[in-house]
This record gives structure tokens, C-alpha cells and sequence, in this order.
């Protein structure tokens, strides 16, 4: 428990540190390996205006880079190596295919504040193993952020979702999923 009380401490005071600052909201994210930070980040979006300069991306993208230092010009017959290496297919998982990229399993994250829908999407892709944080998606909410809204509306058909949302010209796609069907050398991400 005291190490969990290290790394979600740092996780506020990068949280806090943003709002001192003027980057953006309260929230700070830690990545953590083996019991050690690997990768810290804030939420910078008033500082970038970046919408997408959330803590949680932030803290995976300086994970990727020194996980996998020589990214993002990975050189041919390194694509295995480091955060692309492949590991098999976690047991009961959905997932169709027998094995995929490393990304950041055997990671976790602190964060200062519940994941956002898209942080939350980016842990899931990144295959991070587990996920604490110290103020929820209602606690958030109070103080202005509302996240919980999108999680609602995600659940919902596409046409009674706020954004319009509509699929159109189906071709046009499957001409690039093809593309990624007939490459014999792909890499399951």
C-alpha cells in the first residue's frame, strides 16, 4: 500500500503543479513497471491546445519512447523488440488472434482523477494492467468536467448519439483494409 501511496501522490502533485501553472485540469498520471515510474504525465491542454494533451496520454506516450527508445522510426528487424514484441493472448479474452503487441503490459497507471473515455480507450489499447486513481467520474463532474455523458453515449446507436455519427461510402475503406488483409508481413498491434 505505501507504494501506491508514492506513485498516486505523484500523480497529484503533477496534477496540482498544471493547475499552478495554467496547462490545463487537475490531473496527473504515473506509468508505472516492476514498482518504479517509468513515465509521468499532465494534463496540458491549455498549455498546447491540444484536446488530446490529457495526463494518461501524455504519460503513455513518454512511456513508449523510453520503453521503446527507437520509435518512432522503429528500423527494420527491430519491430519485435521492446513495446512490440509479441505476447500471446491473455486466457477467456475475445481477442481473434493468438497473439499481439507487447505495448505496456506489465504496467500500471496512477492518476489523479478517474479516465476520461479517451484515456480510457488509450489504457485499453496500450494494454495497461491495471488502473488506480483517487477521484471519480462524479467528483470530477463537480468540479466541471463532465466525462460521464460520453460513456452514456457511446452505449447508444449511432444515429441518437449527440455527434452525428453515420457510416458512408464503405468502399472507399475496404480498399485500406485490404491493403492490411493482403500484407503477409503485418503486425498485430
Amino acid at each position: 500500500m505505501d507504494q501506491h501511496r508514492e506513485f498516486l501522490a505523484e500523480a497529484v502533485r503533477l496534477a496540482t503543479d498544471s493547475v499552478v501553472n495554467g496547462w490545463g485540469g487537475p490531473f496527473g498520471a504515473v506509468l508505472t513497471r516492476d514498482g518504479e515510474i517509468i513515465a509521468r504525465g499532465q494534463n496540458r491542454v491549455l498549455l498546447t491546445g491540444d484536446p488530446t494533451a490529457h495526463a494518461e496520454v501524455e504519460a503513455i506516450r513518454k512511456a513508449v519512447q523510453v520503453l521503446n527508445p527507437e520509435a518512432p522510426s522503429v528500423p527494420e528487424g527491430h519491430q519485435n523488440e521492446s513495446t512490440l514484441a509479441y505476447i500471446p493472448r491473455p486466457e477467456g479474452s475475445p481477442d481473434l488472434l493468438p497473439e499481439r503487441a507487447r505495448m505496456l503490459s506489465g504496467c500500471s497507471i496512477y492518476i489523479s482523477g478517474a479516465p476520461c473515455p479517451m484515456c480510457m480507450s488509450a489504457i485499453y489499447w496500450s494494454r495497461i494492467d491495471n488502473v488506480y486513481f483517487s477521484q471519480d467520474l462524479e467528483d470530477t463532474r463537480k468540479i466541471g468536467f463532465d466525462d460521464a455523458f460520453q460513456y452514456e453515449d457511446f452505449a447508444k446507436p449511432y444515429d441518437q448519439r449527440r455527434i452525428h455519427v453515420e457510416q458512408i461510402l464503405p468502399e472507399l475503406g475496404a480498399t485500406a483494409y485490404q491493403a492490411w488483409t493482403d500484407k503477409e508481413d503485418r503486425h498485430a498491434y
